[in-house]
């Protein structure tokens, strides 16, 4: 049964504000916690500047806030009901013949909604503005000797010059351009030949394109080149797959994103999850208002409203690391893309359910 539009819409809009709230608050905090840590890396970039280093936050923050949606969704809905509750209003509602499962139809409309919003606009924008954030920051830091260990890349290949090993010290996310670059080249029967330096290389068909080059080969004099060509083995769609991660390609390219890995013969494994993975968001929300309404129904007159909350959060926490969980199985292949996708946010509504049936109707 639907209840009236009037008492829908109070509740939607109830469900927005707190949901939005909630996301504004670790919105906010992500960013200011990343421009610090910027400002902090600035001080070795000759030419960064503080308004600089805040646009560049600002492109960085809605990946990161996006990973926590699920949870403003969880304590939104939360704060929603547990507000409602205080004010007595679902007593009113619970009195004038409204079920738990009527008055929560809005905030699993809005739950829904959110998710189908968030896939299709919020994604490929974040997306979007990670790989201009990426960019940027490989231009503002591209002379700075302070760079971040976890991003710095190694790569190996061959080409009828020999071998090379390779190392970036800044990656452009989705290109195939690697930043303040380093090629260690090997001969044919594996002995060091020189050691080649760059500001930057960008693998072409076949070749590898340096700009500012320097060549220093042992007992000779160091040479300097504002550009070298270098022979490669490498086709760019593996480069730019093992650079890339499947966070920050939108959501509307994962398709073919998927198809040009296949059809490269590489694994698209990782690509597939993270569509079924957005896909399946949207019940994935549901399932955090779900198990919200679960912990948070409780009258405030009969207390024990400290340990409703605890409840929820020890909930949401243990189907973030189910989540979490599925997606390494998934992504290592263990387990299909679409069981590690679809498992919590189906196993979390039907536990999400079977709560307010227990509570609801015995």
């Amino acid at each position: 049964m639907l209840i009236g539009p009037t008492l829908g819409r109070y509740l939607s809009v109830r469900f927005l504000r707190m949901i939005f709230a909630v996301f504004g608050t670790v919105f906010a905090l992500i960013y200011t916690l990343d421009f610090v840590e910027l400002m902090r890396r600035a001080g070795d970039a000759p030419g960064a500047s503080a308004s600089m280093m805040a646009t560049l936050a600002l492109f960085r923050t809605p990946s990161v806030a996006e990973q926590v949606l699920p949870f403003a969704i969880l304590f939104g809905a939360m704060a929603a009901l547990l507000n409602l509750s205080r004010k007595l209003e679902l007593v009113v509602a619970r009195a004038a013949g409204v079920s738990a499962w009527e008055f929560l139809q809005p905030g699993v409309f809005v739950a829904a909604a959110i998710g189908v919003v968030s896939i299709t606009a919020y994604n490929p924008l974040s997306a979007f503005l990670k790989q201009q954030a990426s960019q940027m920051e490989a231009r503002v830091f591209a002379k700075s000797q302070k760079f971040e260990p976890d991003k710095e890349q190694w790569l190996r290949q061959h080409s009828v010059d020999g071998q090379a090993i390779i190392r970036a010290d800044q990656v452009v996310e989705n290109s195939t351009t690697l930043n303040r670059v380093t090629f260690f080249m090997f001969d044919q029967g594996g002995s060091f030949r020189e050691r080649i330096e760059a500001k930057s290389a960008t693998l072409r068909d076949g070749f590898w394109e340096l700009s500012d080059a320097r060549v220093i080969a042992p007992g000779e004099e160091p040479e300097s080149f504002s550009s070298y060509m270098l022979a490669s083995g490498l086709e760019p769609d593996q480069v730019r797959q093992s650079f890339t991660p499947p966070e920050s390609v939108p959501f509307w390219q994962l398709p073919s994103v998927i198809e040009r890995t296949q059809k490269a013969g590489l694994d698209a494994t990782r690509y597939r999850l993270q569509w079924d993975v957005l896909v399946a968001r949207p019940l994935l929300f549901v399932a955090m208002v779900f198990v919200a309404a679960s912990v948070s129904l409780r009258f405030f007159r009969f207390g024990g409203v400290a340990k409703m909350v605890l409840s929820g959060v020890v909930a949401g926490f243990m189907l973030y690391v189910a989540t979490e969980l599925m997606q390494d199985l998934g992504g290592s292949g263990l387990i299909g893309p679409a069981v590690a996708a679809w498992f919590p946010a189906v196993v979390g509504s039907l536990l999400g359910t079977l709560a307010l049936l227990y509570q609801e109707d015995g």
